[in-house]
C-alpha cells in the first residue's frame, strides 16, 4: 500500500505562521504519512540560519491579534515585546521553538526544501539555509510530490 502524502507551501516568515506547517507536518509524519515542506518567498525566513531564531509575530492587520498586542506594534520595540511574550507562552506551554521543530521534523523524515527561484529573488544561497533542509527545488519538483498528495495546504 502507498503511503499517504501531505504537501504544504510555506510562504510566510512570521513566528505565528511558521508553527501551523510544522505542527501539520510533524503531526503527518508520526502517522506515517509522507510529508513535504516547500518554503517558498517569506517563508524562507523559517529556514534561514540567521533569521530561524528571531521570527517576529505578524501584528499589522492580523485580525487574530488582541487589541493590546495591535497597540503594541505601533509603538517602538512593540513587535519585539510582543514577539517575546509569544515565545516565552510557547516555551511555558512546553511547545517546541521553531529550530526544535525543525530538527524533529527532520528525523521524523519529513522532506524540507527550499524553492530555488524564490533563492534567486532573494537573494538567498543555499549555505544560508539551515542544515536540515534537504534540497534547493525548482516548483515542478514540488508539484510533483504534491501530485499524489491526498491533503495539500498553502501556509
Amino acid at each position: 500500500m502507498e503511503q499517504d502524502r501531505l504537501a504544504i507551501i510555506v510562504s510566510k516568515g512570521s513566528l505565528d505562521m511558521a508553527y501551523p506547517p510544522f505542527i501539520l507536518a510533524t503531526a503527518a509524519a508520526a502517522i506515517d504519512m509522507e510529508c513535504m515542506l516547500f518554503f517558498t518567498f517569506w517563508g524562507l525566513d523559517v529556514i534561514h540560519k540567521d533569521k530561524i531564531d528571531n521570527l517576529s509575530v505578524s501584528i499589522a492587520g492580523n485580525p487574530g491579534m488582541p487589541a493590546l498586542a495591535k497597540v503594541a506594534g505601533v509603538v517602538p520595540f512593540g513587535t519585539k515585546m510582543v514577539s517575546s511574550m509569544m515565545k516565552n507562552q510557547f516555551a511555558n506551554s512546553h511547545v517546541m521553538s521553531i529550530r526544535e521543530f525543525v530538527s524533529e521534523a527532520k528525523e521524523l523524515g519529513v522532506h524540507m526544501v527550499a524553492c530555488q527561484m524564490s533563492m534567486d529573488v532573494l537573494g538567498i544561497k543555499r549555505e544560508d539555509l539551515v542544515p536540515e533542509v534537504e534540497d534547493v527545488v525548482g516548483a515542478a519538483t514540488f508539484l510533483d510530490f504534491a501530485r499524489d498528495a491526498k491533503i495539500s495546504l498553502f501556509v
